[in-house]
């Protein structure tokens, strides 16, 4: 983000007046458009408001910009006492479309780690780049020629990648597969939004867990679909609430993540899994398994995804490397019947005519390599040590005043706060703290829990981060 320079010449509101004349000319704020207030534009220019309030002066004297009590500071219309001239109404446009908004506290999070990066960071829900195999994957890319051809592939995937998974899956998931039953996407959550799009209609109903990761996707309702929800007890999902469900809603799919479930670290039992694959037989309905974190599992011994039980054919499983590798290579995979991935490959090409062949070609390599394996052992220990320092931060700041289970795999701590204290208020106080997480609400949650994803936050942070979280609990 940009801001002035200090040590220039220039006074820092002509530099603020400056680069936002910039913007305003470059269409970033078209005529009509609502720019930051003043107060807003010197939090996040970290100057006094007094010079913002400068700057906007010197663009209004110029007469790029217009201010209305009540109404804000937006771009003039007329500049220069031009002839007004008809301008498409941006602010309708990005407001409307079917496709929509991420919800208003994933924005906030969004928006506060790109105002101050030194916040301690227990919502961005991915691995810190020390537990990312940087070196292994730079070795692989230094030994391999990884293409010769640079156009477009296969819209279902890189065929060396699909082989290569047919044995990942077979070797650490239990799951048989070939390479026509694997789709490569750029992640879960496209896995998700290709069978929304694709597989599911305007009006149709899904299940989803309560609480659920899925729950602050809004491409489910973007999709037009309804939701109903299945409460999550310590052993996972009833399967008599999924027989509820489909009786009284029809439900169409039931979308679940079994193995130290996201947000709360949930693992279902043996029997439970059983149960609703039963159940899902019985009424004909597929379940779509999300199983990110399995590998995880601190005890070395990674628990079988309801696919690998499937006898009927009732699952359609999606994995994906983000988070046992790197999130930035963008590399998921479906398992599914052949037609499914014929039907989801042919969306693919419309989208974007399938994933860069890149990516695709070094994930196989590690998939296959010697370095995969100690990768995931030493993963393994670092996110436990990880989660210990959490717990041990949480019992030391906050005894008495939070209850929690403890994960056995994953990246998430799962925490109900005893006092009672509106979300939104911890949130914007822990921020002022300098940490951040993301509130229980944002996964359909009540407001008094809260997930800690001791993924990414540095080791040496933990114990500060749980601290400020603690003082801005306790002023609240």
């Amino acid at each position: 983000m940009w801001k002035p320079d200090r040590q220039h010449k220039k006074p820092l509101y002509i530099q603020i007046a400056d680069h936002l004349a910039h913007r305003i000319g470059c269409g970033e704020f078209p005529p009509g458009s609502l720019l930051p207030s003043e107060r807003k534009l010197a939090e996040q220019l970290d100057v006094n408001r007094s010079t913002v309030i400068l700057a906007f002066a010197e663009l209004r004297a110029a007469g790029m910009i217009e201010s209305r009590t009540g109404s804000g500071t937006r771009v003039s219309t007329s500049k220069w006492g031009a002839t007004p001239k008809l301008t498409p109404n941006w602010r309708r446009y990005a407001e409307g479309g079917n496709f929509l908004p991420n919800v208003p506290f994933l924005r906030r999070i969004r928006e506060a780690l790109l105002q101050n990066p030194q916040l301690i960071d227990f919502a961005s829900g991915e691995l810190a780049a020390d537990l990312a195999p940087i070196q292994e994957i730079t070795k692989l890319m230094s030994e391999h020629q990884y293409t010769s051809y640079l156009g477009y592939d296969n819209p279902q995937g890189y065929i060396p990648l699909r082989q290569a998974l047919v044995t990942y899956l077979s070797d650490y998931r239990g799951i048989k597969a070939t390479e026509s039953s694997i789709l490569i996407t750029s992640g879960s959550q496209q896995s998700l939004h290709l069978i929304a799009q694709c597989l599911l209609a305007p009006g149709d109903a899904i299940a989803i867990e309560d609480p659920s990761y899925n729950y602050s996707l809004p491409m489910f309702q973007s999709a037009g679909l309804r939701l109903f929800r299945l409460p999550v007890d310590e052993h996972g999902v009833q399967p008599d609430d999924i027989r509820s469900l489909y009786k009284k809603h029809r439900i169409k799919m039931v979308f679940l993540n079994p193995n130290f479930h996201n947000p709360t670290g949930t693992l279902y039992s043996e029997e439970r899994r059983q149960q609703v694959l039963d159940a899902a037989s019985e009424l004909g309905l597929p379940i779509v398994e999300d199983d990110p974190f399995s590998l995880t599992a601190y005890d070395g011994s990674p628990p079988p995804p309801l696919k690998a039980l499937d006898s009927s054919g009732s699952v359609l499983y999606i994995g994906s490397f983000s988070k046992i590798a790197a999130s930035g290579l963008r590399i998921g995979w479906m398992v599914a019947p052949h037609s499914i991935v014929e039907r989801l490959a042919d969306a693919r090409q419309q989208i974007d005519f399938g994933l860069s062949i890149i990516p695709q070609q070094v994930v196989a390599q590690f998939l296959q390599s010697a370095y995969f394996a100690p990768h995931l052992e030493r993963l393994r220990a670092q996110l436990q040590f990880k989660r210990d320092l959490t717990i041990e931060a949480l019992n030391s700041e906050l005894s008495g005043l939070i209850e929690y289970a403890v994960p056995q795999g994953g990246l998430h701590l799962w925490v109900k706060l005893l006092p009672d204290i509106p979300d939104n208020k911890l949130f914007e106080e822990a921020v002022k703290k300098g940490v951040i997480f993301v509130p229980g609400s944002v996964y359909g949650s009540d407001a008094s829990f809260v997930r800690f994803t001791y993924g990414r936050a540095k080791a040496e942070e933990i114990q500060e981060g749980i601290a400020k979280f603690a003082d801005a609990l306790r002023e609240l």
